[in-house]
């Protein structure tokens, strides 16, 4: 696979804007958003739709990492993966075993949250092209088809991310490393 080496970069004022705002809520800038950063309309564009996304989607925050966690799985994103399943654990509150469920690709206990990973993953795997099934049975576990929108966004967010990451294969924070993972 093809990597960027993104050597000796300036950083534009909107992206040091970020990184500062990013220092100050989290203590630290992640390698993801460094290597992003080298492109501002890239790093500004995921800061705005994953921020519009965590207040908008309709989801819970729970709901939210996994969409978020099911997407990086299907995009076979380490770096993601690693970073969301320490957000569920820490910041989200997800169970862990619904965490590691989605991981290791076995069986998510809870039966709409499940629902909720299953349409998330062959959404992406599909690039949207599901089946009127598949949307059914996320509609039965309690879901809204305006849900279906918010995968959507959601799965535009972690693109950004993802794709991104694969090609510059930023180095796994030391605040993630404790959830590292490799499919």
């Amino acid at each position: 696979m093809a990597h960027l080496k993104l050597e000796n970069l300036s950083v534009s004022p909107i992206t040091q804007e970020i990184f500062d705002k990013t220092q100050k809520g989290l203590g630290f800038i992640p390698n993801m958003y460094k290597t992003m950063g080298a492109n501002p309309a890239l790093l500004d564009a995921y800061i705005y739709a994953y921020t519009s996304f965590r207040a908008n989607s309709g989801f819970n925050s729970i709901e939210q990492e996994v969409v978020f966690l099911s997407v990086a799985y299907e995009n076979n994103c380490e770096y993601c993966v690693a970073a969301h399943s320490f957000i569920g654990d820490k910041m989200s509150k997800v169970p862990t075993e619904v965490t590691d469920a989605i991981r290791n690709d076995t069986q998510i206990p809870d039966v709409k949250l499940a629902a909720l990973s299953k349409l998330t993953r062959s959404l992406t795997a599909t690039r949207g092209n599901v089946s009127q099934a598949e949307v059914d049975a996320f509609l039965a576990a309690g879901y809204l088809e305006t849900h279906v929108l918010g995968i959507i966004a959601g799965i535009a967010v972690k693109a950004m991310s993802n794709y991104s990451n694969h090609i510059t294969n930023p180095e796994v924070d030391a605040a993630f490393a404790g959830r590292t993972w490799k499919k």
